[in-house]
C-alpha cells in the first residue's frame, strides 16, 4: 500500500466505469496532496490507459492505485468510513457536508475512507450502508448533477483547509474498530439470529438486515468493545448449545 500520512483520508471509486474518470480523479486528489486511491470493480478492469492522459501528471496516485472486488475489502483498514451521495437511499445516517467530514478526518483518530460511487448511479444502498455517515454537498436542487472528479475535488479542497489542525490529546480513549473488525460482528450477530427465524418474513428480509447494520455502525465501537460484544455473542451461542 501507499505510504501515506495516517490523517490523510482514502478516496475510494466505488464501480468506476470510465479510465478517463479514474484520471480525471486522481488529478483532483493530487491538487490538495491526496494519493492513495483504491478502486472497487472497475468495469474496464485496471491498469486503464485511458487514465494516464486525464491525470495530467499524476501518476503517483495511479501507480499506487489499488483495486479490491468489494467495499467492504476496500475499506477493512479503515475506521471512519464516509459516503458520498446526495440521497440517503433508505439508510439512516448522520449527514455532514463536505466541510464538516473534514474537520472529522484531522480530529477523528484512525484511518478515513471517502466513497465515489459509479458515474451514472452513485453509490448503492448496500455501499452507503457500509459508511458511518453521509457526506452531502448543498448544490442546486433543481440540478445536483456532479461527475465523479468534481465531488472529490470537492472533500479534498475541504480536507486541505484543515490539514494543518493539531490531532487532539485524548487519553484513556480507544479509537474505532477497524471496519473488518465491525464486520465481523454484524456476522456474528446475523449469524446466530438466521436460525431463530429474526430475519423472516423474507421479503422483508433485506429491509430488516439493513437496519441491524445501521444500529450496529451508529456507535463508533472501539476493538475493545467490539471484542465484548462478540464474547457475549459467543456465551449465548454456548449457552443455547447447552
Amino acid at each position: 500500500m501507499n505510504e501515506t500520512a495516517p490523517q490523510k483520508p482514502v478516496i475510494v471509486l466505488v464501480r468506476p466505469q470510465l479510465g478517463e474518470n479514474i484520471g480525471k480523479a486522481a488529478r483532483a486528489m493530487l491538487n490538495f496532496g491526496l494519493t492513495e486511491m483504491r478502486l472497487v470493480a472497475p468495469r474496464d478492469g485496471w491498469p486503464n490507459p485511458a487514465a494516464g492522459p486525464a491525470a495530467s501528471g499524476a501518476d503517483i496516485v495511479l501507480e499506487g492505485a489499488l483495486t479490491f472486488a468489494s467495499v467492504a475489502e476496500a475499506v477493512a483498514d479503515c475506521e471512519h468510513v464516509h459516503a458520498t451521495t446526495v440521497r440517503k437511499r433508505g439508510v439512516t445516517k448522520p449527514v455532514l457536508t463536505p466541510e464538516q467530514a473534514a474537520r472529522n478526518m484531522v480530529t477523528l483518530e484512525g484511518r478515513h475512507a471517502i466513497l465515489f460511487g459509479p458515474e451514472r448511479s452513485g453509490l448503492e444502498t448496500d455501499d452507503v450502508a457500509l459508511a458511518r455517515n453521509i457526506i452531502t454537498v448543498p448544490v442546486n436542487p433543481g440540478f445536483a448533477s456532479l461527475n465523479l472528479a468534481q465531488a472529490v475535488i470537492l472533500c479534498a479542497y475541504e480536507w486541505s483547509k484543515h490539514q494543518t489542525l493539531a490531532q487532539p490529546t485524548r487519553e484513556e480513549e480507544l479509537p474505532p474498530a477497524p471496519q473488518a473488525e465491525l464486520e465481523g460482528l454484524i456476522g456474528h450477530f446475523m449469524q446466530l439470529l438466521e436460525p431463530r427465524g429474526y430475519f423472516l418474513p423474507e421479503s422483508r428480509a433485506d429491509a430488516t438486515r439493513r437496519t441491524l447494520r445501521n444500529m450496529l455502525t451508529k456507535p463508533g465501537w472501539n476493538h475493545l468493545e467490539v471484542r465484548t460484544m462478540r464474547g457475549v455473542l459467543s456465551a449465548l451461542e454456548r449457552d443455547r448449545r447447552d
